[in-house]
């Protein structure tokens, strides 16, 4: 079994949520375990119509100007959930970095200047400058996309997320402190 120092993440950030749903579907195609992809990105717009969020099972649905897109994803990653984050604003994220940013948020561990989502980046590997970058383009609108996987799969899922004009970063595995 792998220790969280084997452990390598991909982090791709991209404009539009039809970028984001490309890579993540060409990652399905590929055969990457999508257990170990993450999604995060923000949903402010407004509406005239009623935009809400449920939960039935293990899916989470949306309705609103993004509907179709979160739909999507929620049935390619696992998990779904949806935080307020201060200085960052209305997230949603699917994946297994809920787990880690649920975490975070217990522990209430702070790292200078990051947000709770920033956190949960620092705290799978990416290291602390990226993560506050990361943050920021999330507080901006963009999507991130995150693979966590050995390094093998780590570079393979690089390859496949660089396709689509994305900003594609690899961060490799950290040393943990015993």
């Amino acid at each position: 079994m792998p220790v969280a120092s084997d452990i390598s993440s991909v982090v791709a950030v991209y404009a539009t949520h039809p970028q984001a749903e490309n890579a993540v579907k060409e990652l399905q195609r590929s055969g990457f375990d999508m257990k170990k992809l993450s999604i995060i990105g923000q949903d402010y717009r407004t509406e005239e119509n009623v935009t809400g969020y449920y939960t039935l099972g293990d899916r989470m649905k949306k309705w609103g100007s993004l509907g179709a897109f979160w739909g999507g994803m929620w049935g390619l990653v696992f998990g779904a959930a949806f935080f307020f984050v201060p200085g960052v604003g209305q997230v949603l994220i699917g994946g297994p970095l809920i787990a880690v940013l649920v975490a975070a948020l217990e522990d209430a561990v702070i790292v200078g200047g990051l947000s709770v989502v920033g956190v949960a980046l620092f705290n799978i590997g990416v290291p602390k400058d990226s993560a506050l970058k990361y943050q920021e383009q999330i507080k901006a609108g963009k999507f991130v996309v995150v693979a966590h996987g050995l390094p093998d799969d780590a570079k393979t899922a690089h390859a496949i997320l660089a396709q689509f004009d994305g900003d594609v970063a690899l961060h490799d595995p950290v040393a943990v402190p015993a």
